[in-house]
């Protein structure tokens, strides 16, 4: 078989909070193989709960990152268990979670381009960092979210030039703090990559830059002109930050060949090609394959929406992101934090441990709740900033403090749908004929919920059929597709495969379109947070 007719491979890493998972494709984006790492359950000595180890001062969550080059060692093993022949894999890329940050140390350059194939990474990277890593739970930088705001003229002027105002997770006011309080630690760090750029390090081989679209959310990209922005760089660290973060890269960019490393131990390619790795949110949208006017939906603790956008706008909530591809050369995310704890919270108190129970309750009610609607805040809400609430109204507008189990399980449903559709016309989101909701998440496979969805959206709702985690496959997509531009080959599985689950109702603009506008004046009386 000649290199041309054999069929092309590609191996796609996620990085994620509390575990490390592998995925092989075909060219035809077939999965082929799969393997997972636990970090609490498979690396019980770091000694960690979900995946993080919480500080001393409040709010303070890291991760060691030792951890996660050992994780790397374990899930090659697996592979290597589930059969993986690595000789046959064309390009690898990877997710990782947004907002964490690695601080290496001044000899961890050498270290990775000198590591020998007979031993672990793990045995061999151990005093490569100066520092644990701070992650996306963090919360302990609400002073220097403030200052860095101060810097470049408020909020808003942050997030016109950033994409963002500032967020205590993000990785700007991580540097400013560690710099401010810990002055030994910066100055000990040769560079700071982000979690997605330090795990690409470990199969490039060198340090790896920051990619554009996770390097986007970390409030110092200038989404714009793709180049950090000077003063954002100076109220977060010292003249030296600019070296240490590195000149970022777009998404879509070949890095390099393989590490040598991988190619003594796991026989691989010399010339397996490593495409920069980037955000897991980002890669989602690589994975969805997202078109203009098409909307990523994914359902789970948190609930995310995602859409692809082609200019960028400062967002009045949520972020806007640089797109991790050419499709989309930007990305509006939004991030709403009563997702499916928050549904399941409520399954509870109406109906018990039951899903069938609790949309028996729906079937029970009809689409606009006979006017009812809430807002149900179960823990404080990012879109809108807002602390724990819950409010309940009836068809006069007047406030009432509970109904009958099924208007209340309608109303928190359809009040969720209408605050996804409203902020994210807020970030620019047009309805069109072609428009999509692609669903992702444990909560996709509820087709109640969907439906809902699909009639408050005006738009079909489709779930992806090859893989429920659209990261991990985006990781695995992406390689192939920056392969397949740079070989000139067009690949099999370069279309999208979703399966339609809801359509709308043809009465649905009558009955959502006013309940949108009553949403947009009812979520001005709720209380919001600074």
């Amino acid at each position: 078989m000649t290199d041309e007719t054999r069929k092309k491979t590609f191996l796609g890493f996620d990085f994620s909070t509390q575990r490390l998972k592998a995925i092989v494709i075909s060219e035809d984006f077939t999965v082929l193989h799969e393997a997972d790492v636990e970090f609490d359950v498979d690396l019980p000595e770091f000694r960690t709960a979900g995946g993080v180890v919480r500080g001393e001062q409040r709010g303070e969550v890291m991760a060691p990152p030792l951890l996660w080059v050992k994780a790397l060692d374990m899930v090659m093993d697996r592979l290597v268990v589930a059969g993986v022949d690595f000789s046959m894999i064309d390009a690898l890329s990877g997710a990782g979670q947004q907002h964490g940050s690695v601080w290496w140390s001044k000899d961890a350059e050498a270290r990775l381009s000198k590591l020998s194939g007979d031993e672990f990474i793990h045995t061999q990277l151990a005093t490569a960092f100066v520092c644990d890593s701070p992650v996306w739970m963090d919360s302990s930088t609400t002073a220097d979210c403030k200052a860095l705001e101060e810097a470049v003229g408020g909020p808003e002027e942050l997030a016109k030039i950033t994409g963002s105002r500032a967020y205590e997770r993000f990785t700007g006011s991580q540097i400013r703090k560690i710099f401010r309080t810990k002055p030994r630690v910066y100055a000990a760090t040769s560079r700071i990559s982000l979690v997605s750029s330090f795990a690409c390090s470990l199969l490039l081989g060198r340090v790896a830059p920051i990619d554009l679209a996770d390097g986007s959310g970390m409030n110092l990209l200038d989404i714009r002109t793709m180049k950090w922005d000077e003063t954002a760089l100076k109220a977060c660290g010292d003249e030296s930050l600019a070296t240490k973060l590195g000149e970022p890269v777009p998404s879509a960019t070949v890095l390099g060949s393989i590490s040598p490393y991988f190619v003594q131990r796991y026989a691989f390619k010399p010339d397996c090609k490593v495409v920069a790795f980037t955000g897991d949110n980002c890669s989602a949208l690589a994975g969805l394959r997202l078109r203009s006017g098409w909307v990523g939906l994914s359902l789970g603790t948190s609930d995310t929406l995602l859409l692809g956008l082609q200019a960028p706008a400062a967002p009045p909530a949520g972020h806007v992101l640089v797109g991790p591809t050419p499709a989309s050369p930007y990305m509006a995310l939004l991030c709403f934090a009563n997702g499916s704890l928050t549904r399941q919270n409520h399954r509870d108190r109406l109906v018990g441990h039951n899903w069938d129970a609790f949309n028996d309750l729906l079937r029970a009610t009809v689409r606009g709740n006979m006017g009812y609607m809430g807002i149900y805040f179960d823990t404080a809400e990012i879109v809108p900033r807002a602390p724990a609430h819950r409010a309940l109204w009836d068809a006069s507008g007047r406030a009432v403090d509970k109904a009958a189990p099924q208007f209340e399980a309608r109303a928190l449903l359809e009040g969720q749908a209408l605050a996804r559709r409203a902020h994210a016309e807020d970030m620019g989101f047009k309805l069109d004929k072609s428009s999509r909701v692609i669903a992702t998440g444990g909560a996709s496979v509820n087709k109640e919920l969907l439906q809902i969805f699909a009639d408050v959206f005006d738009t079909p709702v489709y779930v992806l059929e090859q893989h429920a985690n659209a990261a991990l496959l985006g990781a695995a997509i992406r390689a192939a597709e920056v392969w397949s531009a740079d070989n000139g080959t067009k690949l099999p599985g370069s279309e999208l495969t979703v399966s339609p689950v809801a359509t709308p109702y043809p009465d649905h603009d009558k009955i959502y379109t006013p309940m949108l506008a009553r949403y947009r004046e009812l979520i001005d009386t709720v209380p919001k947070l600074g």
